[in-house]
């Protein structure tokens, strides 16, 4: 299996290039912004997609972005040519936190990607994505466990959020903001 390429930019299209490494042409299937970034040289990470009808190769600029991908083909429903899609709209990061908040509005923006599969991506991937964003503006720094406890305490993965963004920097016991946390909770 192809896991990296480095060599010459022969041809870019829209939704792929041609890279010679060592005289050899490699068609590579990228996201357009990826193809515009690309000088006359180019390293990416390859995902090589192999079928009974023939093999294709996929190029990222990250490993992180690699990753993404294979995590999206996991979704039922979602091939390559989808999950390029995905990765097309927003930044991993972006899409990381869109899914852990349970948000799929961003995923609906992909052509071919409707609102039920937008849904199917976040239940699925909810729980397999390894990013917990702090709420934005909060005042200390929000762990991963607090944000779990609460969530297995029922509260949603945004009231959670919304709860320790308001407690007290300075209180630094995850125990301590745990019970803060449940105190704005009760109001």
């Amino acid at each position: 299996m192809l896991a990296y390429l480095s060599g010459k930019v022969l041809v870019k299209r829209a939704n792929y290039i041609i890279l010679v490494v060592n005289d050899v042409g490699y068609k590579v299937f990228a996201a357009p912004k990826l193809i515009s970034e690309l000088g006359a040289t180019a390293a990416i990470y390859i995902y090589h997609q192999v079928k009974e009808d023939g093999t294709a190769l996929y190029g990222f600029t990250t490993l992180e972005e690699l990753e993404f991908f294979e995590l999206l083909l996991t979704v039922s429903g979602i091939g390559p040519k989808s999950a390029l899609a995905i990765l097309a709209v927003a930044s991993v990061e972006e899409l990381k936190s869109a899914i852990a908040m349970g948000n799929f509005n961003l995923l609906t923006k992909v052509s071919g990607v409707g609102a039920k599969t937008a849904e199917r991506l976040v239940v699925e991937l909810k729980n397999k994505v390894d990013y917990l964003a702090p709420a934005a503006g909060a005042a200390g720094q929000i762990k991963g466990e607090e944000l779990e406890a609460l969530v297995a305490l029922g509260y949603s993965l945004a009231e959670a959020r919304e709860a320790l963004g308001q407690i007290d920097k300075q209180t630094t016991d995850s125990g301590e903001r745990i019970k803060a946390a449940l105190k704005y909770l009760g109001r």
